[in-house]
């Protein structure tokens, strides 16, 4: 028992990554009036060009930067015309949630059904936040695999781990964005100021892909087996002695309002995203494929007969794409714990004559110590499969081209870039981009969903990037010689070596 309490108190050590919550600030009425919707615009109108494209095809297009992807999802929401439903892992009240919620609010009140899925660990908002906007008649939240955040007290916590630890631990990690069923936003991003660069202090660098038409329908069956499933618990049944009470949300669109908060050149670019979308068409960037594959793990990935292992649906595909490379594959992977199939995996690849690369965090860049010393324990094994590895550096070049440029003008410093994206291209040709890290967990304990794009010309594109941030400019490359490890103070070289007492299973 003692032991799992440690473990528990580990695990929510290094799996929290809360933010401050921001207080409502009072705004001019006369701003907020001056901010409507073009109701002359909807989302069929905008779509009426490829509409039968999207019948027997899949629009894909690849988003690298995080203002992009938050401009997406806020226009989609502007103008979502029946549904939006909205799966994460971690869904923050903090600046960029706040909004978000307030887009969503919008959305509800114009007659929009909204469904939120959300996994119980990370919900990073006060209970009756949570309540207050699962009041509206429009939007219906759910929590999934309640037990161990919401509605209970540290003694229920605590006995959840103790008593059930497998389930426990059984985390949903998938992240969808869906708008009227046509248009899907997928990748690594949560909900939280840090996934779409606007964070003071510490951002990520991550990917999302923008999907449309044909393979949409499967992520909506996906969607719908999670929101039905058993361990997705309506919210106000979850928070003890809750009601659901309407509310007002004056308070919320005051601070989405506030230009202090929502800035109006991002407002612009919002407003201006159908000539944006007409352009990356006439481009050719938004790229039409005739199979692209979304792969998505079942509630609860596993029984637990098999205790802390057990695979899933996502952990089968990027093995069989692992097996059946040829010349070359370019992993980026913000955690990076193998086991001896991986190794194993690894190794036999290197021995066709496949070349592989990974990059992943350095200690210096890295916003979970207990997984990096995992990794750090088999550092050597895995180098020694054949594979090279390189590590992001914290002030990597590149922050430069990806952080927020209206964030840029504000700050008279650049915060810390970490490695989030969750990618791999296969022999040139065959793109992964989802929720899956290279680490036990993803494999056999939280759910993970992935896209499968066969396209050598979305392959290019994001390699492009990769290979820029393969540069010494942005990255260290490890040898069995060589590591960047103390390029960090001595307190957290020491707090990533007390961590190895918890096991890689849970990692």
């Amino acid at each position: 028992m003692v032991l799992k309490l440690n473990y528990l108190l580990l695990i929510l050590l290094f799996i929290s990554c809360s933010q401050e919550k921001k207080e409502s600030i009072n705004t001019p009425s006369d701003f907020c009036s001056k901010i409507h919707r073009n109701d002359s615009l909807s989302l069929s109108t905008e779509l009426e060009p490829v509409k039968e494209l999207m019948k027997s095809k899949t629009g894909v297009y690849v988003l690298e930067d995080g203002s992009g992807s938050m401009v997406a999802r806020a226009w989609l929401s502007e103008y979502a015309e029946k549904t939006i439903d909205i799966q994460y892992f971690i869904f923050s009240t903090d600046n960029v949630g706040l909004i978000a919620c307030d887009y969503l609010v919008r959305a509800a009140d114009r007659g929009v059904k909204v469904r939120i899925l959300v996994d119980d660990i990370m919900v990073d908002a006060d209970e009756q936040d949570v309540l207050a906007l699962n009041a509206h008649e429009n939007i219906n939240i759910k929590i999934y695999n309640p037990g161990v955040n919401l509605g209970k007290n540290l003694y229920s916590r605590v006995k959840k781990f103790a008593t059930d630890f497998t389930v426990a631990n059984q985390r949903m990690h998938n992240k969808v964005f869906m708008v009227d069923d046509k248009v899907v936003i997928t990748g690594g991003r949560n909900i939280a100021d840090e996934y779409f660069d606007y964070d003071h202090r510490y951002n990520f660098r991550d990917r999302d892909v923008l999907l449309l038409g044909k393979e949409t329908k499967n992520i909506g069956k996906s969607f719908n087996h999670f929101w039905n499933s058993s361990l997705s618990i309506n919210a106000h049944l979850v928070i003890e002695n809750s009601k659901k009470e309407k509310t007002n949300f004056n308070q919320l669109h005051e601070y989405a309002c506030n230009p202090d908060n929502f800035w109006p050149q991002v407002r612009k670019r919002i407003e201006n995203l159908p000539d944006t979308f007409k352009n990356i068409q006439q481009s050719g960037e938004l790229v039409w494929l005739d199979h692209v594959e979304y792969v998505s793990d079942f509630p609860g990935k596993n029984d637990g007969s098999e205790g802390l292992t057990g695979g899933g649906k996502s952990t089968d595909a990027l093995i069989n794409l692992v097996k059946n490379a040829q010349s070359s594959i370019d992993i980026q992977t913000p955690y990076l714990i193998t086991t001896k199939l991986g190794q194993t995996l690894f190794k036999e690849a290197t021995n066709r004559g496949v070349k592989i690369r990974i990059l992943t965090n350095s200690l210096a860049s890295t916003d979970n110590v207990e997984a990096f010393s995992s990794y750090q324990s088999n550092r050597k094994e895995l180098l020694k499969t054949g594979v090279r590895i390189f590590e992001f550096k914290p002030n990597a070049a590149i922050r430069t081209q990806l952080l927020t440029g209206e964030i840029q003008d504000t700050l008279q410093h650049k915060p810390i870039f970490g490695l989030h994206a969750k990618t791999m291209v296969v022999d040139k040709k065959t793109t992964v981009i989802g929720t899956f890290n290279l680490d036990p967990r993803s494999a056999n304990l939280n759910t993970e969903c992935i896209t499968i794009i066969p396209s050598r010309k979305i392959a290019k594109g994001v390699l492009q990037g990769m290979e820029e941030e393969f540069k010494p400019e942005n990255a260290w490359e490890t040898t069995l010689d060589f590591n960047p490890d103390n390029q960090v103070s001595k307190y957290k070289r020491l707090k990533t070596w007390s961590r190895k007492i918890i096991p890689k299973e849970i990692l």
